[in-house]
């Protein structure tokens, strides 16, 4: 029986497979910053289970140095040694969300993925992956000419770089809010919220009194997507908007960084709730605005993942791997 496990800043996703890696045996929630650390939710997911574990493995959203996490969006550490005594094991894996998400790729199926750009027939070399949702995750997949090998980064923590007027007074409202702007501070959930507020800001216009109660809960970033794709409110539109379009702008920077020439992967719990707007908004407009790049980054795929379980399946394999992509 094979243990993974995807920690995030909002959810942590616990499962156990057995042979079939796109279908867990059992899968269990939890809400990351209710429990005091992974220990205690690993005890309530396996309590009262006499489970013959052959090997775990964990994403985790944070940097790892030497199987140890601490996390940047959950208020705890995560400490693979003490994993592997918990779970009576030699050794478990323990790697960032985005390098598990990456080696999810591979399980994924055609259901699992839309094509937001088809690119060049013949694309192929490394990939790149960027993921929104608690914060921006990214990562790269290097070809070794026979196989991919996913390695992390924390490119979502570089500067915010806006490309016009608007995102120019968007860039001075967040500095006021938070000093450093990063790409993170607006592709993710809190950042959606905050693109909302700064255009109530920018318009003069308060948010709709049936949405102003939604404002002040965790479930903001949701409420704001699902007025936009209903078209219920116009500043939710416009914010999302943007969101999207810095989005793109952001996976192109990465596909640069990376020559991600074989294609781009955009994953993350926002964009399936945003889909519409990514294969109809400014997406790709903002990918391809890249000046003498644009052609070169024409050829390039991208495609959208869809299946939120993408790195607890990427964590599952990288388990029965051993950590051989």
């Amino acid at each position: 029986m094979i243990l993974a496990g995807d920690i995030g800043g909002t959810n942590t996703r616990l499962a156990l497979f057995n042979g079939n890696l796109r279908v867990p045996e059992r899968l269990c929630v939890y809400q990351s910053a209710e429990y005091t650390g992974l220990d205690q939710m690993l005890e309530l997911f396996l309590a009262g289970r006499h489970v013959a574990l052959e090997a775990a493995s964990f994403g985790v959203a944070a940097p790892v140095r030497a199987g140890y996490a601490n996390g940047v969006n959950f208020p705890w550490a995560v400490d693979g040694r003490e994993l592997a005594s918990l779970l009576g094991l030699r050794s478990v894996g323990l790697i960032n969300d985005l390098e598990a998400n990456a080696h999810g790729i591979a399980v994924l199926g055609d259901d699992d993925i839309v094509v937001l750009s088809e690119g060049a027939a013949d694309a192929s070399g490394n990939a790149a992956l960027i993921s929104a949702g608690t914060g921006l995750g990214q990562a790269g997949l290097y070809w070794d000419g026979e196989r991919y090998r996913p390695f992390a980064t924390e490119g979502g923590h570089a500067d915010f770089a806006p490309r016009d007027e608007v995102q120019a007074a968007l860039l001075l409202y967040m500095r006021k809010k938070h000093g450093h702007v990063s790409f993170e501070r607006i592709c993710s959930g809190s950042g959606l919220v905050d693109v909302h507020a700064f255009f109530c800001d920018f318009t003069g216009e308060p948010p709709e009194e049936w949405l102003a109660d939604e404002l002040d809960t965790p479930g903001a970033a949701a409420a704001i997507c699902r007025a936009a794709l209903d078209y219920r409110s116009t500043t939710c539109v416009r914010a999302v908007r943007l969101f999207v379009s810095v989005y793109g702008a952001q996976a192109a920077n990465l596909a640069l960084a990376v020559g991600a020439m074989g294609g781009v992967y955009v994953g993350g719990g926002i964009a399936p709730k945003v889909l519409r707007f990514l294969q109809h908004g400014g997406f790709m407009t903002a990918f391809l605005d890249k000046g003498r790049f644009a052609a070169l980054l024409a050829r390039i795929p991208v495609r959208v993942i869809l299946n939120e379980q993408a790195a607890l399946l990427g964590a599952a394999r990288y388990a029965v791997s051993g950590g051989v992509p």
